[in-house]
């Protein structure tokens, strides 16, 4: 009866403190794809134009409010939309790219000419040209294309966490790596080792 009434007492304190967790870890956990969700697809889009020139851009197309031509609105750009809105998975990953160009040569799921991005902004749907210029492309452009979306979207964690050198620090002297060791076997727990374990 006393165990009852302590849970009855401590419940709406419980349930407040886990909220309260559960809310923190969430918020820590997805902060990193709050980011690369955020960035918008004709800015990934000109990153990548700028590394492969050599990509078409299919921006031709008239936008439907405007009624002239939409250079934002670019086969990579739609290639984004397509992954990330149409498709619903995450922008971080190279599988999830890979998927998406599978996609696109018929290899996985097929690229629906209804749900494709631009069919409602734009004056003629971008569908069926941006099929024929992605399967146009060879195996080295899509891995690269691959490669340059994903590290928009995930940059290593070395680039945004090294710090940069200021004019006025001198130069440290870099450390010799140690010579390699033979690897540890794993020890067996023995006889009173549990006995550790209490407070």
């Amino acid at each position: 009866m006393k165990k009852s009434k302590l849970v009855k007492r401590f419940w709406p304190f419980f349930k407040r403190f886990m909220g309260v967790a559960l809310g923190l870890s969430l918020s820590f956990w997805t902060g990193h794809l709050t980011h690369a969700q955020s960035l918008r697809p004709e800015y990934v889009a000109n990153i990548v134009y700028q590394r492969l020139p050599e990509i078409p851009k299919e921006n031709q197309y008239i936008r439907q409010s405007t009624k002239e031509v939409d250079p934002d609105n670019t086969l990579i750009s739609r290639l984004i939309r397509y992954n990330q809105d149409v498709q619903k998975r995450p922008v971080r990953y190279r599988l999830d790219w890979k998927l998406a160009f599978a996609d696109y040569l018929g290899a996985n799921e097929p690229v629906k000419e209804e749900r494709y991005p631009g069919r409602n902004t734009l004056t003629v749907n971008p569908y069926k040209k941006d099929l024929e210029v992605i399967r146009s492309l060879n195996r080295r452009q899509r891995n690269e294309l691959v490669n340059i979306i994903a590290s928009v979207y995930n940059p290593p964690a070395s680039q945004s966490e090294t710090p940069q050198p200021t004019p006025q620090s001198s130069p440290q002297p870099t450390p010799q790596p140690s010579p390699p060791t033979a690897p540890q076997k794993p020890t067996f727990s023995q006889p009173g080792d549990s006995q550790l374990l209490k407070p």
